[in-house]
């Protein structure tokens, strides 16, 4: 049977897990590229043109550790969620971008709630081209979007109630793409939790409300996983105690929501803008003045 690639950067961190219980519930046996390490991101980087912010560096280079790895490499396109929520570009150019660059069998669907297209129809349609069953494909969608709602359920539950907690509280704001990868935030979110600090996630609240609250921001803002951060901070700014910005450089949304943000809160906030160049000596010496500002603001 054939073998489906994963690569894990990117669309990995919004639908990792449902592919994985989707092809898991049909039997289709997949591969999921390693966590980003130095090997996938030179890769990557000798792979792109410098105009690519180095989240799709990275994910480059992780369709590059693939390609001979399986028979086919899962990359969707992601337009839109209706109502002025837009994508970045590059959720919409991967499939080509990848199509261009690489020798390779391309599993694809697309996300275009203007045009009716969704998630259902776009699984529904890589069953169909892995010869799969209708109603198997059925209950496999069922089985993974039910486990999906669970999850998110859940981590919405946590990140809640630690807006309760006596810990020094930071949000975290940026994309799950860069905020969990081992080369951009994984290792800034260690060094938090080391120093006893209580993490906030702007991906784990619910979307719903956090992107109705990104107008008291910005009315004019059309990304959509921008006004999902950007409303979390809105949502949780009277529990917190500082803001950590993470993005990767050059992105073009997080350079104009971050902006905009930082322009009207009124707590302190720390910018990281990750390259490939970034070491983590120079962020942990930023991180830990942040950490004493927040001491000396929290003991005044």
């Amino acid at each position: 049977m054939n073998r489906v690639g994963i690569p894990r950067s990117l669309f990995y961190y919004y639908y990792g897990d449902i592919w994985k219980d989707f092809f898991d519930s049909l039997k289709i046996p997949y591969i999921i590229s390693p966590k980003t390490n130095q090997d996938i991101m030179s890769r990557g980087i000798n792979i792109a043109n410098d105009e690519m912010c180095l989240s799709l560096k990275n994910y480059l280079g992780h369709i590059d550790y693939l390609k001979d790895k399986c028979d086919y490499i899962l990359v969707p396109r992601i337009s839109n969620f209706k109502n002025n929520n837009q994508t970045c570009t590059n959720f919409w150019a991967a499939y080509d971008i990848v199509h261009n660059l690489f020798p390779v069998n391309i599993l694809n669907y697309n996300v275009d709630l203007d045009k009716r297209k969704t998630l259902k129809k776009g699984l529904y349609k890589i069953g169909k081209e892995l010869n799969q069953k209708k109603l198997k494909i059925k209950k496999a969608y069922r089985y993974a979007i039910t486990k999906e709602k669970k999850k998110i359920k859940k981590n919405h539950i946590i990140n809640l109630n630690k807006l309760n907690q006596d810990k020094t509280k930071i949000l975290i704001v940026g994309h799950p793409y860069n905020l969990y990868d081992d080369m951009i935030g994984s290792d800034i979110i260690k060094y938090l939790i080391k120093n006893n600090i209580e993490i906030i996630y702007s991906d784990k609240f619910d979307s719903k409300i956090t992107n109705h609250l990104s107008k008291k921001i910005s009315k004019e803002l059309y990304f959509k996983y921008s006004k999902d951060n950007l409303g979390a901070i809105v949502y949780c700014q009277k529990q917190i105690d500082g803001i950590i910005f993470i993005s990767s450089f050059p992105c073009a949304p997080d350079s104009l929501a971050n902006e905009l943000a930082m322009r009207k809160i009124k707590l302190p906030y720390l910018n990281l803008v990750i390259d490939d160049s970034t070491s983590f000596t120079g962020l942990e010496t930023r991180l830990e003045s942040f950490l004493d500002m927040l001491g000396g603001k929290l003991n005044d």
